[in-house]
């Protein structure tokens, strides 16, 4: 047996009062030895962060740990002084945050935050400092490690940056390595590089790793063991196997139920009848230098053609970078197509003047990625998803009454129709924006990365609603994602981009099933966990 390097004792964490509940966590208890990857799974408010954060002691003042014990190298964390932690925090415990840009100093190189840890734990000389950062950068497999060093956070691209966040938590080679949702925003290839490098890197330090995701393909491919977290407890540990396969606690089959498969429902009959028509759609991005020098063209859609059926769903997937955001957003004329043909019922949407763009907009809506950056702060969810049709000339009180429906039809209490955005959870507010985009009865709907950022069940309620709402009301859907589980349940049709291009389009059983670009396979290849949930029947017919 490996030496126990983390032990959790019945630990307790109260929140301030008016809180939606007395504790962040009640008696969580959990072990961690050296070589060993745990992964602490659960959806949104279940007490995973809150407890890393407590092993950590980074809890805002106005959260405390009110019982128990966190025990590493037989000191208790949770009764230690500022100055012991100090001493814990990068050189025995290091933590990779959820969102690197938001945890790197925007101000200061990659090199000189990297650095940092050695400066202030170490006596090593500015040479020596040097060349440690870059060997771990060259350690995390970032390319061109010394411009890397020179490069500011904004320079580095999302996986990049979340390399560079791992190179700073094992600068000091901790015993514990806390890893926090550090691939949720990712593609599944950058992803598939981070989880490998996390289980190498691991394997070769004998590191002993906290892994927090809600994300049960992660589970499946990186975990040893598996700890269950609902509503700031633990409902269930085990080894991963046992955990993914056979489940005991209804929470735990409640989350892996709701995981899609990969394996696509049967195909079904689709209308001959094309709504909207891509012909030859293309986007270059220009951004110019001084006086011409360091100008940068980017050709972020080239020469897109595809068709969308009436009342089906056309999936469009590929990773970050691939064109897709901009193909959609083409589409609504939120920016001009440099050339090609967009055509909606008939008019082409690429050559509308602008006037006609917004008499026309009812036609099409989109559902954006962060419902919480694109609803209105500041305006009551009512309000919001009513102003559509005010603006289009309904009246006041009809556009509320049908605003309550919408509500309903989301399946949202129209009593929180009073309320404020942040008032809502992330799958309530993603609701919200699908209601907005409903209110002006679209014949086509364009939901870019709609469901990304949702936990698996939010998740499946989302897809199933947005099934049962293209079968109600008779919807068209380009659906935009970089989760190809999710794409392969609920479009009847794929495309797949790559640098602005389609590689690869067709029914989503043949994609799926027999790809052919090895783009195509690379991407499937890349999907962690696999189709661990193969067993199981789609969770959609």
């Amino acid at each position: 047996m490996s030496e126990t390097v983390l032990t959790v004792e019945d630990l307790s964490v109260k929140l301030p009062k008016g809180a939606d509940r007395t504790h962040a966590l009640g008696g969580v208890s959990l072990s961690i030895a050296a070589d060993e990857i745990v992964c602490v799974v659960g959806e949104s408010g279940s007490g995973k962060s809150v407890m890393a954060n407590a092993v950590m002691r980074l809890l805002p003042p106005e959260v405390a740990i009110d019982g128990g014990r966190v025990l590493f190298e037989g000191k208790d964390l949770a009764s230690a002084s500022n100055a012991e932690m100090r001493k814990v925090r990068g050189a025995g415990i290091a933590m990779i945050f959820q969102e690197p840009m938001t945890a790197l100093n925007p101000l200061r190189t990659i090199g000189d935050q990297i650095g940092e840890m050695f400066e202030i734990h170490t006596e090593l000389s500015k040479k020596d400092i040097k060349a440690r950062v870059l060997a771990l950068l060259q350690d995390v497999r970032i390319p061109d490690p010394t411009q890397a060093a020179r490069a500011y956070p904004h320079e580095l691209s999302g996986g990049q940056r979340q390399r560079a966040m791992i190179a700073m938590a094992l600068a000091l080679d901790p015993r514990l390595l806390i890893a926090d949702e550090p691939t949720t925003a990712l593609d599944v290839t950058t992803q598939a590089q981070i989880l490998k490098l996390i289980r190498e890197l691991q394997s070769r330090r004998k590191t002993a790793v906290l892994f927090i995701t809600h994300d049960f393909g992660v589970v499946a491919e990186i975990a040893d063991r598996v700890v269950v977290m609902q509503h700031g407890k633990v409902v269930e540990q085990g080894p991963v196997q046992d955990v993914l396969h056979a489940p005991q606690h209804p929470y735990t089959q409640q989350l892996i139920a709701a995981v899609p498969p990969l394996t696509a429902p049967p195909p079904r009959k689709l209308n001959d009848d094309h709504i909207l028509t891509l012909a030859n759609v293309s986007k270059t991005y220009r951004n110019g230098g001084f006086l011409g020098r360091g100008a940068r063209v980017t050709h972020a859609v080239k020469s897109v053609s595809l068709n969308l059926p009436r009342g089906a769903t056309l999936g469009i997937v590929g990773e970050s970078g691939s064109g897709k955001s901009t193909l959609a957003r083409c589409i609504v004329r939120l920016i001009d197509p440099d050339g090609g043909s967009i055509v909606l019922e008939g008019k082409d949407w690429a050559t509308m003047p602008r006037e006609e763009v917004r008499r026309e907009t009812k036609h099409v809506q989109m559902v954006f990625q962060d419902p919480f950056a694109s609803l209105n702060p500041r305006h009551k969810a009512g309000d919001l998803v009513a102003q559509g049709p005010i603006v289009h000339g309904v009246p006041r009180a009809q556009a509320w009454a049908e605003a309550k429906e919408l509500f309903r039809l989301v399946g949202l209490d129209p009593s929180a129709m009073d309320r404020l955005p942040h008032e809502f959870s992330g799958g309530q507010r993603q609701r919200i924006g699908l209601a907005r985009a409903l209110a002006l009865k679209p014949d086509v709907l364009v939901a870019d990365e709609a469901v990304s950022a949702l936990d698996v069940s939010v998740q499946a309620q989302v897809l199933t609603m947005l099934h049962e709402l293209r079968e109600r009301l008779g919807l068209s859907i380009v659906f935009i994602t970089h989760d190809l589980r999710v794409a392969a349940q609920i479009c009847d049709l794929v495309a797949v981009m790559k640098d602005g291009e389609v590689v690869e389009h067709g029914l989503a059983g043949e994609v799926f099933g027999k790809p052919q670009h090895p783009y195509t396979q690379a991407l499937l290849a890349s999907i962690p966990g696999g189709d661990f949930t193969r067993k199981k029947e789609p969770i959609m017919a």
